[in-house]
């Protein structure tokens, strides 16, 4: 027997070897020795670019060309191709082309896969091998160990007394037991077939073994896509009872896959589901439809009390649908055109306008739905948005109702918008440039009658007229800013825009706009245009004076500031003749006091001329509060007020700018580094002083407990609609039991109407591997009283799956 010894000083025995000798080939198979969870081990070698050498650093290598064994011992390390193997020994035998490692083997593939054992034994062209003791964390940080495992046929892994989870490991307790893993006689992956398999399985929840599973089968988790049984879903609610929903996959190509849902509800019976989704090189769309025969229609909220309901239920569909048949069909998608140009829609179609709603279909269950094509482009200062709009209200009431809102939603087609901002400045300061278009449709006139003080003199509002109508605006605004040496900063402004209308209005609407005319709580006169012209020109300058005071532990700004626009009156208003389609929506606080145009939209333009004066404040400390407030008023000082002026929805009464002095309003907020913040803001009668409206917030975020509280109160507006008071307040909490659990609880009091909105209580657990919702709530309706409840819960094992109900009611609660 011959053997050859290598000196021991290890940096002068680091060598290069080459694929032309036994162990250079071995070598090359050997660094992905065992498979990770879900890795593809025998495709590794070739991804080692071809000529790569290999680096092989050992304390002692030994030849033995009698037994035709080459073994390296001791801090044996091997770098190839990216992959690194470390053992106390390894030994190849070029007879039977096996190698054996041992000793603290650890194997560190390429993409940072770590393998782990004491015994390695493998084949050099990998298709066979047995390990012992095997240990693997995967790049995803799952964790897989196993007494022995043996690889056949270069496909098929078989791990014997395995143990899988997604947990990581206690640092401060490494042989505690995770929040949960799987313990398996056998666990078999199978490369070609990309599935695992686990057999006499037991799953365990903090230790304890909580089901056992004689046989399951899981996708390969490297593979994204893959066809089979997803994780099912339950939930109750007290119209629709208990349900589950049990989601089939499809993965039909590597660009489109399938899935079909089977459901079931115990008071309605079966619903089906489907959702086709296909992806492009530069967008995706998809497809879905669902449908259900409803076995028990009134066990919904009986609708009698409201006129013209017959007594039919309404969520159960339409009157007199002999099918009991409800369903919807939904199609999104989104198209890169090019780097600027992107194309979508959002589109629902459904039997009735609460189904989606009602049975929680995914992606369709809002409240108020947006149907949209749209094709839209941003290019640096450039923007532009053109869309196709319809608005469908999912509601419990049906069509024939006055109340209902669905049959008066309006066609948007299009809307329009664009904005420019050269780049360069223009006379020193910045041009902006706007565009807006919108024609709208709608089939049914939207009118509402409000009792204020008088029921024998109700007031009408027509918030939508039946027919079309469209505007063009185009608007240009220029501003500049100066400072001056004494730190008096001046904005002057200009602007000017103009639009085209027409108006094609059905009988009914002109018949209503009459009506309005001649109601003494509006005094105005009937004369709605069929085409018309407006424009609006602005002189404005702004003046800030920013003082800033600094004490030993804290510094505050105060800042005086004062607005002056200088505009002609607004041209048609007060006649009726412009209809109010996206103006509609208007708040006088402290956050619109300095806005040019206080109007929410185009369809009103604010005239006459206006000074705004107020004065803002800001103060931070050493130790780390803060504060702000603003308060302030609004004068008319010239023209007709277009808040006095009232339109079709009387949108500018009781604002409090509806006078030559406005209304005061005002804020004030503060926050601390620990974690608590309130605010208080609201407007007051310029003469009393009187509360017209008020929002008080305060909200504390931190460890072990989470608060926030709200309080609204709006002063009745019976010519805009509200002929009472609204008071309303929010609770809500959150509190950590533990470490990873906590309670959490919401409610929602009407103090107006002496009900209790919405509540809801909830308890969670959550690490990095697990998650545990489970949530209760309850809805009351403001007109029936009629109480909807809701039971809810989540299970979510990562790289499992989840399983439970949806957790978007939780989010509301939280």
């Amino acid at each position: 027997m011959r053997e050859a010894f290598l000196p021991s000083n290890r940096q002068a025995r680091l060598a290069r070897l080459y694929a032309a000798t036994a162990l250079a080939c071995l070598f090359a198979c050997a660094a992905p020795a065992a498979p990770a969870f879900a890795q593809q081990v025998g495709d590794l070698g070739a991804k080692v670019p071809d000529g790569t050498q290999m680096l092989l650093a050992a304390d002692t290598l030994v030849y033995n060309n009698d037994n035709q064994t080459v073994t390296a011992v001791g801090a044996v390390q091997i770098d190839y191709g990216g992959n690194r193997l470390v053992a106390q020994r390894v030994e190849y035998d070029r007879a039977t082309k096996r190698l054996v490692a041992s000793g603290n083997v650890e194997l560190v593939n390429s993409d940072g896969t770590k393998i782990n054992s004491d015994h390695i034994d493998v084949t050099d062209d990998f298709a066979d091998g047995f390990v012992n003791a095997l240990r693997v964390e995967t790049v995803d940080k799952a964790y897989f160990a196993a007494e022995s495992a043996e690889r056949m046929g270069g496909v098929l892994t078989t791990f014997h007394n395995g143990v899988y989870t997604a947990c990581e490991p206690c640092e401060d307790k490494p042989n505690k037991a995770p929040t949960w893993r799987i313990k398996a006689r056998k666990i078999i992956w199978n490369g070609e077939k990309k599935t695992v398999r686990f057999e006499n399985a037991n799953f365990e929840f903090f230790g304890f073994p909580l089901a056992y599973l004689p046989a399951f089968e899981i996708a390969d988790p490297t593979v994204k896509r893959k066809s089979g049984f997803l994780i099912p879903s339950i939930s109750y609610n007290s119209h629709l009872g208990y349900s589950a929903k049990i989601p089939y996959y499809l993965a039909l190509s590597p660009t489109y896959d399938l899935t079909v849902t089977a459901g079931g509800y115990t008071k309605q019976g079966f619903l089906g589901e489907a959702e086709w989704r296909q992806r492009f090189n530069n967008g995706e769309y998809s497809l879905k439809i669902a449908g259900i025969r409803q076995k028990n229609p009134d066990g919904f909220i009986d609708n009698a009390a409201f006129p013209g309901s017959a007594g039919h239920n309404v969520d159960s569909g339409e009157a007199g649908d002999p099918n009991k048949f409800r369903g919807m069909m939904g199609t999104q998608g989104q198209f890169a055109i090019n780097p600027r140009w992107n194309f979508g829609w959002d589109v629902l179609l459904q039997t009735d306008k609460n189904f989606s709603n009602t049975y929680n279909i995914d992606k369709y269950n809002q409240g108020v739905h947006q149907s949209s094509v749209y094709l839209n482009g941003l290019n640096g200062r450039n923007y532009f948005d053109l869309r196709a709009m319809h608005f469908e209200v999912q509601e419990d009431t049906l069509n024939s109702n006055p109340a209902a809102r669905s049959g008066q939603q309006p066609w948007v087609l299009p809307s329009l918008d664009y904005a420019y901002i050269p780049d360069v400045s223009v006379a020193g300061g910045q041009l902006s440039l706007n565009v807006n278009a919108r024609v709208i449709r709608r089939d049914d006139l939207d009118q509402t009658f409000d009792t204020p003080y008088n029921p024998l003199t109700p007031v009408q509002r027509v918030r939508g007229i039946a027919g079309e109508s469209g505007r063009l605006t185009a608007e240009a605004e220029w501003k500049r800013t100066f400072t001056t040496d004494g730190g008096l900063v001046l904005t002057p402004l200009l602007a000017l825009s103009g639009d085209a209308d027409y108006v094609r209005a059905s009988s009914a609407s002109l018949t209503a706009i009459a009506q309005m005319a001649i109601n003494p709580e509006i005094g105005t006169n009937a004369d709605m245009r069929s085409s018309f012209a407006r424009y609006m020109a602005t002189a404005g300058l702004e003046m800030r004076w920013p003082v800033l005071f600094s004490m030993a532990n804290s510094s505050h700004v105060l800042e005086p500031m004062a607005q002056v626009f200088v505009r002609p009156n607004e041209q048609y208003v007060g006649g009726l003749a412009v209809p109010n389609e996206d103006a509609q929506s208007f708040v006088f606080d402290a956050t619109t006091l300095f806005e040019r145009d206080k109007f929410s939209g185009y369809d009103r333009v604010e005239g006459g001329s206006r000074a705004n004066v107020g004065l803002r404040y800001s103060g931070s400390y050493n130790n780390g509060w803060g504060t702000n407030a603003l308060f302030g008023q609004s004068y008319q000082i010239g023209g007709q007020n277009s808040f006095a002026a009232p339109d079709l929805v009387n949108v500018g009464a009781y604002s409090g700018l509806e006078k030559a002095t406005s209304d005061y309003v005002g804020l004030f907020g503060v926050n601390s580094p620990n974690g608590f913040s309130a605010s208080v803001s609201g407007r007051f009668d310029e003469q009393t002083f009187e509360v017209r409206r008020a929002e008080v917030k305060a909200a504390f975020s931190g460890l072990p407990v989470s608060l926030s509280a709200k309080y609204a109160f709006i002063q009745a507006q019976p010519l805009y609609g509200f002929t009472t008071d609204r008071h309303e307040v929010t609770l809500g909490a959150s509190t950590h039991l533990a470490e990873n659990w906590r309670v959490f609880g919401t409610g929602t009091y009407d103090l107006q109407q002496s009900l209790l909105v919405s509540d809801g209580v909830g308890f969670a657990y959550n690490d990095s591997c697990f998650t545990y919702l489970m949530t209760y709530s309850q809805s009351r309706d403001l007109n029936t009283r009629e109480v909807t409840q809701n039971i809810g819960f989540n299970l979510s094992f990562r790289t499992l799956g989840d399983f439970g109900s949806s957790s978007s009611a939780a989010g509301a609660i939280q």
